[in-house]
């Protein structure tokens, strides 16, 4: 397999393990859990052998990492909306109820190679990944990489929050007009800040369709500010959503995402029409 990235390890001044000191080395894994399973795919070497998880870092090593073969992963073959692709990267609409990544055949990942081209540029991913998660009962736009400096410069400038992502979402209650939640998720800080669109009432019930924009991306953010308000979203059978047989599926979806093009340096601004199942609300919402 061919060598795409390589590290030698400076002198360091504490007792580390290879998985936890690699999450800062590699710039196309980014996480604990994509170096561990870098790690049992044989896919990194420790001074030319396979590296274990339990390895000790010293001064003087030499890390490397592995392309991964073509063909080790089934192809999903589900089909995808692509609303934007080039050589570096693609923009696709995630439907609900599919993971967007995971231990699991039938995600998002496992179908990308189904729906987009494998980059030409030397640069190439062995098959295009999503840059970003998206809940999985949660729909909507999701960016994918094609190459390794763009997979790097996405997930940086999510980092460093120049991606805006606007979201949609449907909730019982009646929110107020706009509002900022900002308590904290996990000890940390996470601002979420909504526009109510329209109110509806379903069977004597209210109903409030809102516009979301994150100021931080903490795990179920949206989720949980809401629900923690008094304000859960239909469908979340997590965070106590009001779950019916007229609503089907979670109403929460990623509908615009806006930002500079990592290679290109232009603006893009990608946006998604109301989704078909927030079209039916007034199909059911009772006249004022």
């Amino acid at each position: 397999m061919k060598i795409i990235e390589t590290h030698t390890v400076p002198a360091i001044d504490e007792k580390i393990r290879l998985q936890e000191y690699a999450v800062s080395i590699f710039k196309t894994i980014p996480s604990r859990s994509g170096i561990k399973k870098a790690i049992k795919r044989k896919e990194i070497l420790l001074n030319g052998k396979p590296a274990n998880t339990s390895d000790w870092i010293e001064e003087g090593q030499r890390i490397e990492l592995l392309q991964a073969e073509n063909g080790q992963k089934k192809t999903f073959t589900l089909k995808l909306k692509v609303l934007y692709e080039d050589e570096d990267l693609a923009i696709i609409d995630k439907p609900s109820g599919i993971p967007t990544s995971g231990n699991y055949f039938k995600t998002v990942e496992n179908a990308l190679p189904y729906n987009l081209q494998i980059s030409v540029k030397n640069t190439a991913l062995p098959a295009p990944l999503p840059a970003h998660r998206l809940d999985n009962p949660t729909s909507g736009l999701l960016i994918c990489a094609k190459t390794r400096p763009a997979l790097t410069e996405i997930q940086k400038m999510f980092r460093e929050k120049e991606i805006e992502k606007t979201y949609l979402a449907l909730t019982t209650g009646h929110v107020p007009k706009m509002a900022i939640f900002d308590t904290q998720i996990e000890g940390k800080p996470a601002v979420t800040r909504i526009e109510t669109q329209e109110y509806f009432r379903i069977d004597n019930l209210e109903y409030s369709l809102l516009k979301i924009f994150l100021e931080t991306g903490r795990t179920h953010q949206i989720r949980i500010h809401l629900s923690e308000n008094g304000f859960p979203i239909v469908g979340d059978r997590q965070y106590g959503g009001e779950i019916q047989q007229k609503f089907k599926g979670m109403y929460l979806a990623a509908i615009e995402i806006k930002f500079k093009h990592p290679v290109k340096n232009e603006i893009l601004d990608i946006a998604l029409p109301l989704p078909k199942k927030f079209l039916k609300i007034k199909d059911l919402a009772e006249a004022p």
